[in-house]
């Protein structure tokens, strides 16, 4: 069983949760491997697994531009892919998975406004 850590009342992946889920389109299913994904249409934008990391696909070169910047770390099991992990250890990585996420969905909302 995965240790939780108490940061502040609500924990990361409640914090998390409640925001995504709040944007027009989200749904939330169970994940395969564990945790929580958010999808969007038929999109995936992510998913998290407790409250302790989170895993994002990015076009290659996005995933590129975080990982050069220090945003997140290459996918903890698929590193070669376009996916990125996250690792959530404080307030500000809960805000900046957030970021995260809504960097994906403003990319995946722009895209099927374009069809």
């Amino acid at each position: 069983m995965a240790h939780h850590r108490k940061n502040g009342s609500v924990r990361a992946g409640q914090r998390i949760r409640k925001e995504v889920e709040s944007w027009p389109g989200i749904e939330l299913k169970p994940h395969r491997f564990g945790g929580v994904e958010f999808v969007y249409g038929r999109v995936e934008l992510g998913h998290l697994h407790g409250d302790e990391l989170a895993d994002l696909p990015f076009p290659k070169k996005t995933r590129d531009e975080l990982i050069e910047a220090d945003r997140a770390r290459p996918h903890h099991v698929l590193p070669d892919s376009g996916w990125v992990s996250k690792r959530i250890a404080s307030e500000g990585d809960v805000d900046e998975v957030i970021e995260l996420f809504r960097m994906n969905y403003e990319r995946i909302h722009n895209r099927r406004v374009r069809l």
